[in-house]
């Protein structure tokens, strides 16, 4: 675990993995600055971590504008007196078929997943430099090595994630002292999903089988102590990821498969952008509450069994 007093700063704090991350370091003693768009789930999740022992700022920003989170970085690093860890979160997604979605949604999503955390990148890598120390957490997801049909723009963002992050890891080989570090949880139950935008004419349920925040926030805390490029979260994350060089084609069709039954039997819906322009109103919190009830559903039960197919074939693929 990181010593108590490690300075932190954590975008995309405001809910789900985020909060779950800076509640995680807070209760080691940590001092965090935390960002997000949604200043009322910000506010609540900085007392949170003051309660459970740490010390917590909160500031707004949007990570889509890189000027403004140059001066965010700028404000954590002046309130904490220097940076050791900073780990980016935002994430956004919208679900539906690529022409069906509007390309400004898909430009949006691009913009928060992969310029944001570009934005965040750029921003604290000349701090950690001229400290010759620091460790940047990369939030990527599975979704980094698996494409992901009905979520074109979303897969795009990651995959370009993890060319970003192995680039950048590459350039700062030299500095032994700082890392770059990359995590690929699977689903994971967080209120990301009442937040996604939806063109699926159904409303969005949770897979089963999906993390609970707090697993993942642990493996991201164990890297502020013991920095490694690459953490896998979930038990099929590496399995997936390895069937995926044998097999690369086969767990994408797969899932556009599932996703066209899926979409035309699940509860109806409305389309909607989510919180794509604005965050969401109110305090979102850490859980989405779903990993119970999805596990009850027949639409989710039969999306476990998919799920076990996929797996199943891209093994034995590379197996032959």
């Amino acid at each position: 675990m990181p010593v108590p007093g490690t300075r932190v700063v954590i975008t995309g704090a405001s809910s789900g993995i985020g909060a779950a991350t800076a509640l995680a370091f807070a209760r080691q003693g940590c001092r965090l600055v935390l960002g997000a768009r949604g200043e009322e789930g910000l506010e609540d999740i900085a007392r949170r971590c003051r309660e459970a022992g740490g010390m917590a700022e909160a500031r707004p920003v949007d990570v889509t504008d890189a000027a403004a989170v140059a001066s965010f970085a700028a404000e954590a690093r002046g309130i904490l007196g220097g940076i050791d860890v900073w780990f980016s979160n935002v994430g956004i997604g919208v679900v539906g078929k690529y022409q069906d979605v509007p390309m400004a949604d898909h430009r949006r999503v691009i913009e928060a997943n992969l310029i944001g955390h570009m934005n965040d990148a750029h921003a604290v890598l000349p701090i950690f430099l001229e400290q010759d120390h620091g460790t940047w957490i990369n939030m990527i997801s599975i979704g980094g090595f698996l494409a992901s049909p009905y979520a074109a723009a979303y897969a795009a963002s990651k995959f370009g994630l993890r060319g970003f992050s192995e680039a950048l890891r590459a350039e700062v080989s030299r500095h032994p002292r700082i890392h770059v570090c990359d995590v690929y949880p699977t689903f994971v139950d967080t209120p990301a999903i009442g937040h996604a935008g939806n063109y699926t004419g159904a409303r969005l349920t949770f897979p089963p089988g999906s993390l609970a925040p707090e697993t993942v926030a642990q493996a991201v805390v164990a890297l502020a102590a013991r920095p490694r490029n690459t953490t896998a979260v979930g038990a099929p994350a590496m399995a997936f990821k390895l069937g995926q060089f044998a097999a690369p084609h086969l767990s994408a069709s797969l899932m556009n498969r599932f996703m066209d039954w899926w979409s035309a039997r699940a509860e109806r819906g409305d389309d909607t952008t989510g919180s794509l322009y604005a965050p969401p109103a109110g305090i979102s919190g850490v859980e989405g509450g779903n990993r119970r009830q999805a596990q009850t559903t027949p639409v989710t039960k039969m999306a476990m069994a998919a799920g076990g197919l996929v797996l199943a074939v891209m093994m034995l693929h590379r197996r032959r």
